[in-house]
């Protein structure tokens, strides 16, 4: 990824945080943060990394309302940035964390094991 698309993707990433935390009005979504963003080159699409606190169902309630709201959240970041084109928003799951807590469990198991030999 270019310095441009770099800075951009750290631009869109803190404006959608703001505007899913101050302007978009929903009770449904609960905790949400926004990990990562990736623009593609040509600036047309931003993938938007989320993370949700609590079961799956409230992420994939939670999914479902960004889903939703993709038009209203794309016209205020519009209104935040300064640039010709505003990219479409994808929102993807970020699951890094539940692989990282997985991995650390099994590190965690095998240290138990290797301490009873």
């Amino acid at each position: 990824m270019s310095a441009k698309t770099e800075k951009i993707a750290q631009i869109i990433q803190r404006n959608i945080s703001e505007i899913i935390q101050f302007d978009l009005k929903d009770p449904k979504l609960g905790f949400i943060t926004i990990t990562d963003c990736e623009v593609t080159n040509d600036l047309s699409y931003a993938k938007i990394f989320v993370s949700f606190l609590g079961q799956d169902a409230r992420t994939e309630a939670g999914l479902r309302i960004l889903n939703k709201s993709k038009g209203f959240l794309r016209t205020e970041l519009s209104k935040k940035m300064s640039i010709r084109k505003v990219p479409t928003l994808i929102f993807v799951v970020d699951d890094a964390l539940e692989r990282g807590n997985k991995i650390e469990r099994i590190i965690f198991e095998m240290n138990k094991k290797s301490d009873l030999k």
